[in-house]
């Protein structure tokens, strides 16, 4: 029963160190792994702007499927909405959303595209096809400037700083160009950096000129376009982190929310968060999962299978291996261990001595058995020492006695008197 018991604490703790190593708990905020979605709590997700929005009686919900179901959500008006869509996405668009996009924009809705251009939080480490998405989407062309290599060839150097990761977020700055709707009460816009933001340029189209209406304070290229597409428009952000959590609060980042949602949302209309092109999708809803009740029935009892098996089913002990064969020694050992049980050492003294004074009568070829001339021919032996025939006529004294004689102690010293007698 005691080994069943060990078994089963055993098996529990193996469970536990399974769910300390498979089953995280959420990141801490500030964490690569933050992205601008609507379910992020953390630094670089719209949870907040989407809570505050919708405490302000704003409509206001994700959007996780292609831009191909915008013309079929009928909970929405024909006109009036803001669609907010972050670059670099995750996800690519497709050739048929932007078609669908433009349609929906040409009925009087509005597009807002937060490019991490002059920005570049940690979500936006990699640009991907970020260029060609945004081309895709607003008909803007990006090129990156390329370092210039000197003779030495440093333009190298440059690159790698491009990769590292900033000691601190880079806080930097879009400052109004002129008054407009937009821009009403706008001193500036803050955005955030964690890694180095990359040098580009904007090559203007040449069917349409997309209006700049701020300028990035640090390089003064422009940081905020206009481009008006039908009855809508589609305003485009060189910053991609100024509504997120960390940066909503900060200089006038929620006013230009709030502009932006005054004059592009109609009373009915909503506000819309591209969450499908940043890795959620509705045809797979990670919270969803982890709510059905059927997960956890299945995760019990397939641990609960398992520890009856662990327990009942399997052997504790391995067999016993079969004792090794015995040799003569280990039947010496044996013996003498037995006999120790049962022999007093006066009675084994006793012994030694009847076998001493045999092999010393054989010695002296003396008829005799009585010990007393033997004694006398030891001690008169000129090669015994007398101390060591005092002691042996001491130990005599008490093994016939029935006192405890050191058996060992006697056995060493009849040897080594047997052997000065022969030398």
């Amino acid at each position: 029963m005691r080994e069943r018991l060990t078994t089963l604490a055993l098996a529990l703790a193996a469970l536990l160190v399974f769910l300390t190593l498979f089953v995280h708990a959420e990141g801490p905020p500030g964490t690569a792994a933050s992205v601008p979605t609507t379910a992020d709590r953390h630094d670089n997700g719209f949870l907040g702007a989407l809570t505050w929005l919708s405490e302000e009686g704003v409509r206001a919900r994700a959007v996780r499927e292609r831009f191909t179901a915008l013309s079929r959500m009928r909970d929405l008006p024909a006109r009036g909405n803001l669609l907010i869509v972050t670059l670099p996405a995750a996800v690519p668009f497709h050739k048929d959303e932007a078609r669908a996009l433009d349609d929906w924009l040409l009925q009087g809705n509005t597009l807002l595209i937060l490019a991490a251009l002059s920005d570049r939080p940690a979500w936006a480490r990699d640009r991907g096809v970020f260029d060609s998405d945004l081309h895709l989407l607003t008909g803007l062309e990006i090129e990156s400037e390329r370092p210039r290599k000197d003779s030495r060839g440093a333009a190298a150097t440059t690159v790698a700083p491009a990769t590292r990761l900033l000691p601190k977020p880079q806080r930097d700055t879009l400052l109004p160009n002129r008054a407009q709707r937009y821009l009403q009460d706008i001193r500036a816009v803050a955005g955030f950096s964690d890694y180095p933001p990359r040098r580009w340029k904007l090559d203007l189209p040449r069917d349409h000129f997309p209006l700049c209406l701020a300028h990035v304070a640090a390089s003064d290229g422009c940081g905020l376009w206009l481009l008006p597409d039908g009855n809508g428009a589609i305003v485009v952000s060189g910053f991609g982190s100024p509504f997120s959590n960390r940066a909503l609060g900060e200089a006038d980042n929620a006013r230009l929310l709030a502009n932006l949602v005054r004059d592009s949302v109609a009373a009915d209309g909503a506000v819309l968060f591209d969450d499908q092109h940043q890795g959620l999708s509705d045809t797979y809803d990670p919270d969803k999962f982890y709510r059905d009740r059927r997960l956890y029935r299945t995760l019990g009892i397939l641990a609960a299978v398992w520890l009856v098996w662990v327990v009942g089913g399997t052997r504790l002990a391995a067999p016993a291996a079969p004792p090794p064969a015995q040799g003569e020694a280990d039947l010496v050992r044996a013996t003498g261990s037995f006999l120790a049980r049962v022999l007093t050492p006066s009675a084994a003294a006793r012994r030694m001595f009847e076998h001493f004074f045999l092999r010393l009568r054989r010695t002296l070829r003396e008829p005799t058995l009585d010990p007393s001339p033997y004694w006398e021919w030891l001690e008169n032996h000129p090669r015994l020492a007398r101390a060591d025939v005092a002691q042996l006529r001491s130990w005599y004294a008490d093994a016939y006695s029935d006192t405890r004689v050191p058996l060992v102690r006697l056995h060493n010293l009849i040897v080594r008197t047997e052997m000065q007698i022969a030398a």
